[in-house]
């Protein structure tokens, strides 16, 4: 406002004084409202800026973009790469001469004082220096041909033909060799294509894509016997860890559940991440879950579950990065997170339960009235009053470990056991037809259970896939 207009409405007298100065305190107002308004959109959208896989559920691979490279720690050191100097080198250890196949003895040829070593001078003077190659021997497929002889019978004249045993009669291709193609496109997770490629290179073996489809499919049937026999183990369990994953068929938008043992997996696709799928998988378990507070577990008693504190060390990470209220809410939770697995750490090295109460007890006394406070109605409170609640409603479920053997503070287990198909969709785009979900579903529990189990996914299907032909029993996983 110009001096001239303020005298103006000065001289009109003192009511028109008092309606402008009204009118800017309501504009004034309106203007600090929109402010903050504006403050509190800027820090969520920062907020979103920040995002990455410490403080929320976003995978690792969208923390920076593929041209940004790994933040670094800190500054250049100055030293070169690799080992500095004053560095203990650590070799190749050598194998022991009992699993040595092959033994090469070198002689020198001369001395350095011009002495040229002759036959008799071939007398050992100590051990010798032993050096190791590891080769692969010249591998190509070994190629039997069976054949039906035909006869004629003396008492009708018919010619008769030999039938071929059912294992041989079952594939042209044998037990191992289906087992390596599986075990490449499952374990490996090699595209058709390429396997066809290192089957030729690798093997010198005749093979097709439509080949490499149909040994898959026989894998599948030969582990029918097998799936259900694990997830009948899974239901048998005392504690589990489950998770869930997007999947896709033909391009529309599915899920892929997992269960997971300490020595057993079960993966399933399904239409969705919905309640009724986690029942169908459960079953009549009466397991306690470790689940990330994914509502389709909410039918699960409290006495049941077991909430992942690694989720919940990325929320408290998110609120941190709050302002006010919520930064408290955050910086209070991820110290109490760090406390929690130091507890836990110390209980995996004493196997002191009894201490380990009694710390998490302490934690407890402390986590719950920061909690009841900040699920208050106050205003201060509503970005983190949602949170709070939540965690007060599951309260319970939060400390389940402590008084079950077997059952872990965090989902871990079950987030690791699930990467092998995590990856496989990111290659795959999913699956073309249901029952290439049901083979990707009994292929990858047998895959991901071999992985648990320490044991080699080329060997079992070796065993499996001869006794599938033969007409035996399936060899089970669990």
């Amino acid at each position: 406002m110009e001096r001239e207009e303020a005298e103006a409405i000065f001289g009109q007298g003192r009511e028109a004084v008092v309606a402008v100065l009204v009118r800017m305190d309501d504009q004034i107002e309106r203007l600090t409202e929109r402010v903050a308004r504006q403050d509190e959109r800027i820090a969520q959208l920062e907020r979103k800026v920040k995002r990455s896989s410490r403080n929320s559920s976003q995978p690792p691979s969208q923390d920076h973009p593929p041209s940004a490279g790994p933040e670094r720690g800190k500054g250049p050191s100055g030293r070169g790469q690799g080992a500095q100097p004053g560095h203990q080198g650590r070799g190749r250890g050598l194998l022991a001469a009992s699993a040595v196949d092959e033994r090469v003895e070198h002689w020198p040829v001369e001395c350095d004082c011009g002495h040229v070593f002759c036959e008799a001078d071939r007398v050992a003077a100590g051990d010798p220096a032993r050096h190791q190659v590891e080769e692969l021997p010249v591998m190509a497929v070994r190629v039997t041909e069976h054949r039906g002889q035909r006869v004629r019978c003396p008492d009708c004249g018919e010619r008769r033909t030999a039938a071929l045993p059912a294992e041989v009669a079952a594939s042209a291709f044998g037990p191992r060799l289906q087992a390596a193609v599986a075990t490449l496109s499952v374990r490996n997770r090699i595209s058709r294509r390429d396997v066809v490629e290192l089957c030729e290179q690798l093997f010198c073996a005749r093979i097709s894509i439509g080949s490499v489809e149909a040994i898959l499919q026989r894998a599948s049937d030969a582990l029918a016997e097998p799936y259900e026999d694990l997830l009948e183990e899974i239901r048998l369990a005392a504690h589990l860890n489950m998770d869930e994953t997007g999947w896709r068929l033909r391009g529309r938008q599915r899920a892929l559940w997992g269960a997971f043992t300490e020595r057993h997996a079960v993966l399933r696709i399904a239409p969705d991440r919905h309640e009724d799928h986690a029942k169908a998988l459960l079953g009549p378990a009466q397991a306690i879950v470790t689940w990330d507070r994914w509502w389709a577990y909410g039918h699960l008693p409290l006495k049941r579950r077991q909430v992942c504190w690694s989720h919940l060390q990325r929320d408290f990470a998110s609120h941190a990065d709050g302002l006010a209220a919520e930064k408290e809410l955050g910086e209070h939770g991820l110290r109490i997170c760090e406390e929690l697995f130091w507890s836990w750490e110390i209980f995996q090295h004493t196997g002191d339960r009894t201490e380990l109460k009694r710390r998490i007890r302490a934690l407890r006394r402390e986590l719950k009235p920061i909690l009841r406070q900040h699920a208050g109605k106050a205003a201060r409170y509503r970005h983190s009053r949602r949170f709070a609640r939540n965690l007060l409603k599951i309260w319970p479920a939060l400390w389940t470990f402590t008084d079950h053997r077997g059952v872990q503070p965090t989902n871990n287990h079950a987030e690791r056991a699930l990467r092998g198909a995590v990856i496989t969709h990111k290659l795959s785009l999913g699956s073309q037809s249901t029952g290439g979900e049901r083979r990707t579903e009994r292929l990858l529990s047998a895959h991901t259970t071999c992985r648990l189990q320490r044991r080699s996914l080329h060997a079992y299907l070796v065993d499996l896939l001869a006794a599938h032909a033969r007409g035996d029993p399936a060899p089970l996983l669990s």
